[in-house]
């Protein structure tokens, strides 16, 4: 089951974190991965990571903000079968603290990066009678969290193209859903809290862990798993969808 055996995955910014783990298991079982980033150099210890498993993959260096960039780059891929829209920056502030420099980055890497993969995978998609499409949105598309006014702008956009692109394409045979994660113990939450909690470091990965009421992260792993089903035909019956990988958050911290 969860075969990936002869198709083709783009993944947005595959060098770490949930990318990195998406990247992995859909090489291992079959797909030829195509990993689209901003750091080669991450990317290329990805690509490593899978080719010693024997999987198949390739770095491609864009920024997806950069529409050309964007589409010179699924041009050099064409054929292709899913697209898994991971690529994305946080940022913490309210409205008020929250420049228009902020908010413009925010918007071009997590608003405007996955319309611009989007711009460029559906025709393929299309070309090719089909094909399976996952962004990756968060909880904060869904619930208040507090300081995260710009990020949370940005998912909401994400699960609201979700919609869009599941409800267009029904007759082309794409299938689109969403993924909203809650916290996942990633490199940039041991980076974020070393840079704003340096010598607390225990104590506030510890609190963060258990603001999930399941009283832990999640692993990028079990996000890929997610990612994993809903690119496989198994879940040929499921679009428009949006799962929150969040140990609870969404229905249980009250």
């Amino acid at each position: 089951m969860f075969s990936l055996q002869g198709k083709t995955a783009v993944i947005t910014g595959g060098g770490s974190g949930i990318g990195r783990a998406i990247s992995r298991l859909f090489a291992r079982q079959g797909a030829t991965v195509h990993i689209v980033e901003l750091n080669p150099d991450a990317a290329a210890q990805v690509v490593g990571e899978i080719e010693q498993e024997g999987g198949k993959a390739q770095v491609h260096q864009a920024n997806v903000a950069e529409q050309q960039q964007v589409l010179h780059v699924f041009e050099q891929i064409g054929k292709l079968d899913i697209l898994v829209n991971n690529a994305g920056i946080a940022h913490v502030g309210n409205v008020e603290n929250t420049s228009e420099a902020d908010f413009e980055r925010v918007y071009s890497v997590n608003v405007k990066g996955a319309y611009n993969c989007l711009y460029a995978a559906v025709p393929h998609l299309k070309a090719q009678g089909g094909g399976t499409i996952v962004n990756l949105a968060s909880i904060a598309a869904h619930v208040g969290i507090t300081d995260r006014f710009a990020y949370s702008m940005s998912k909401g956009a994400i699960f609201a193209m979700t919609l869009s692109i599941a409800r267009d394409y029904l007759g082309d045979k794409i299938r689109c859903n969403s993924i909203s994660p809650a916290r996942v113990h990633t490199p940039f939450v041991d980076g974020f809290i070393a840079k704003n909690y340096a010598g607390r470091e225990e104590e506030i990965f510890d609190k963060l862990s258990k603001s999930q009421p399941i009283g832990r992260m999640g692993t990028p792993e079990e996000v890929a798993n997610l990612a994993l089903f809903l690119c496989s035909d198994e879940a040929g019956f499921i679009t428009g969808c949006d799962y929150p990988v969040d140990g609870g958050f969404i229905k249980l911290n009250n």
